[in-house]
């Protein structure tokens, strides 16, 4: 390693924020990376460990020790090289994976984790802004034809790994823009969207077809989920065009909450409320945008997404946020040595939670409260864990003000319609069936048609998808010549 003592001598820098009083005012990144100098220090606190745990942490296999000794030792373009092997938008983890590698880090068995993410982070920005970022469009072309359907990081990931192998790819997207949940799902402030921007120009440079506005299939009747497509195609065309076709949609059915009162107006899905943001971000005129402007919000929900909420809530002017979660407040300390390597459960507190939050836990709704037809407040009660279940506890009770309420739940499983246009099979939970340990890999049931990222195995991280998507394009190439020079 670049400093064999560098974890004894350093402490772990977090990357800083900008004042929340600046910040709420915009809806852009207000991150403040590592410069070089800092970068350097970080890196040296990689240990000469032996096994990387980290390495495995992460899902996409980032060879991270290596690129911490070359930004060590100021040799940011081959930095690049090694970090871009294995992950093909190293600026969108850089910015939103929750870094699991971190978790894994050797060094937290007993201390804080190498900075990892924000390594990555300087790593990628400056390769952007050195020019180091450029198309890689395949030497020679094969002639294979495959469609890839979904534009999110999935998506994204194999159509590059594809039209790099040398095949004609087309990438399918319902929306009027590429990048699916990372394009209307992830607020600007924690990525703006021109880092999906220019990654589409490189797809382009490298031979990738963009078809956005077209969806595959049709929509469901009374369908929640946000769509802006303006032509259809269907499966059955994508099978005679294309030698493979590829399915790297997310999983887009939101969690619902049937309680008493959800008929009532103002209570919205997480995914009807931040997609209209985005959209007028991008300078797009919205009839009626769903806003929390002098508004009591209440966010049910306490992962991301409702961290999201709570962010683009107080951007708006909402007179009160407040946020639920049903499982009870976790340790502010994990016990490391209970759970290294693995993802612990802790408290986390996010950038948006920090801008203006009431946070209770172990709170459920019970009903949705009305006046008029629409939603003045909800009636809730605590719960507690016993024998594996969440119960009531009597004289709980609670009643809370509301004018907005966002359901940010997560996502039970991927809109079911392109899955039963294709007639492909599925899982217990609604996703795709294409094991990943059959040879073969990623393909469903349906001659030719594959299928990857939350499409296949459910709502999941952005990592998790680049994985997927970069795996399936493999076994897809396999499939299509026998053999495949793309890297697992």
């Amino acid at each position: 390693m670049g400093k064999i003592t560098g974890f004894m001598e350093f402490e772990r820098l977090e990357e800083g924020y900008k004042p929340v009083p600046e910040r709420v005012k915009h809806y852009k990144e207000f991150v403040i990376g590592l410069d070089e100098s800092q970068a350097k220090v970080q890196s040296a606190r990689c240990m000469d460990c032996g096994t990387p745990f980290c390495n495995n942490g992460c899902p996409v296999n980032n060879i991270i020790p290596d690129f911490n000794d070359l930004v060590f030792h100021g040799d940011w373009k081959n930095a690049i090289d090694v970090l871009h092997s294995t992950n093909n938008f190293p600026e969108f983890t850089g910015r939103i994976c929750p870094a699991p590698c971190e978790a894994a880090c050797t060094l937290n068995v007993n201390d804080d984790a190498v900075g990892i993410k924000s390594i990555e982070h300087a790593i990628i920005d400056r390769a952007w802004n050195e020019g180091w970022v450029q198309p890689l469009p395949a030497a020679h072309k094969t002639g294979k034809k495959v469609a890839v359907v979904g534009s999110g990081p999935a998506g994204m990931a194999a159509a590059q790994q594809l039209a790099r192998a040398g095949h004609d790819v087309t990438l399918f997207e319902k929306n009027d823009r590429v990048g699916g949940l990372l394009r209307y799902g992830i607020p600007d402030f924690k990525m703006e969207k021109t880092h999906i921007d220019r990654r589409v120009e490189q797809l382009q440079a490298e031979g990738v077809t963009i078809r956005t506005g077209v969806l595959v299939g049709k929509m469901p009747e009374g369908s929640k989920v946000t769509n802006w497509a303006k032509e259809t195609i269907s499966p059955e065309q994508l099978q005679k065009d294309f030698d493979a076709v590829l399915l790297t949609g997310g999983a887009e059915q939101s969690r619902d909450l049937p309680v008493p009162g959800r008929d009532l107006a103002g209570i919205h899905f997480a995914m009807e409320f931040l997609p209209q943001q985005n959209k007028v971000n991008a300078g797009d005129k919205l009839k009626d945008q769903l806003r929390a402007d002098g508004k009591h919000v209440i966010v049910i929900g306490g992962g991301d997404t409702g961290s999201d909420c709570v962010g683009t809530s107080n951007r708006h002017g909402a007179l009160s946020v407040t946020q639920f979660e049903v499982m009870p407040q976790p340790p502010e300390v994990e016990n490391r040595p209970m759970t290294w390597p693995y993802w612990p459960l802790k408290l986390r507190t996010s950038s948006s939670h920090e801008e203006g939050c009431v946070r209770e836990f172990a709170v459920s709704t019970k009903e949705f409260v009305g006046k008029n037809g629409k939603v003045t407040g909800l009636k809730t009660v605590h719960v507690e864990m016993k024998d594996g279940k969440l119960v009531e506890i009597p004289g709980t009770e609670k009643e809370y003000q509301a004018d907005l309420v966002l359901l940010a739940m997560g996502f039970v499983s991927p809109v079911a319609t392109v899955l039963d246009a294709f007639g492909v099979d599925k899982d217990g939970r609604g996703n795709a069936k294409a094991s990943t340990e059959e040879a073969g890999g990623y393909i469903t049931n349906v001659p030719k048609v594959f299928a990857a990222g939350d499409i296949r195995r459910g709502q999941s991280l952005v990592v998790w998808a680049i994985r997927e998507g970069r795996q399936s394009a493999r076994a897809v190439d396999s499939f299509l010549m026998g053999f495949s020079d793309l890297p697992r």
